[in-house]
């Protein structure tokens, strides 16, 4: 499954794949970082679409077209924001990476990439953030045939090489 799983850096939006995940707020309508990003290279419909969902709790996820996007769909989930540590975080940061992926095969999606969730204004450290995201997707993979590829897209050359540690040990842990 590891196999499945890939790193890159770059802009979620410019993604060839069949989905995107936006790193969203509770009313799914836009804001700053990944979810701005996404909605102003989606254009408004996406804004139209998202109206109808009437938001979305932490650790759900809820699916829309991409519109203007090179990817056909948009996942939008919302992350925890970082509290200490002890208020569910790490739980609620798997949810987010369960749900979407779960989303992604209930559409049979066969390409997906992530942004890393929760790491930007929501303050989750990106060092535990990129574990709990490649354990939990590593996990899901195991049992699942959707999606077929995975990629964790990093904004930062300092985030993809926080990433790029995380899957080698997590590549070492499985041998």
């Amino acid at each position: 499954m590891i196999e499945r799983i890939s790193i890159t850096e770059g802009d979620v939006t410019r993604q060839k794949t069949d989905a995107i995940v936006n790193a969203a707020n509770t009313s799914l309508l836009g804001g700053g970082g990944v979810d701005g990003a996404i909605h102003r290279a989606a254009g408004p419909e996406l804004l139209e679409e998202c109206r109808s969902l009437h938001g979305c709790n932490t650790g759900e996820a809820k699916i829309t077209k991409g519109y203007k996007l090179p990817a056909a769909w948009v996942i939008h989930t919302v992350g925890p924001v970082w509290r200490g540590g002890n208020n569910r975080e790490d739980e609620n940061l798997r949810d987010c990476y369960n749900n979407s992926l779960t989303l992604a095969a209930q559409h049979r999606i066969e390409t997906i990439a992530f942004p890393s969730i929760s790491t930007g204004v929501y303050g989750f450290p990106i060092e535990r953030a990129s574990r709990v995201a490649l354990k939990t997707i590593a996990s899901y993979l195991t049992s699942a045939d959707y999606p077929k590829q995975v990629t964790v897209v990093c904004y930062s050359h300092h985030d993809y090489l926080i990433y790029t540690a995380a899957l080698k040990e997590l590549t070492d842990d499985a041998k």
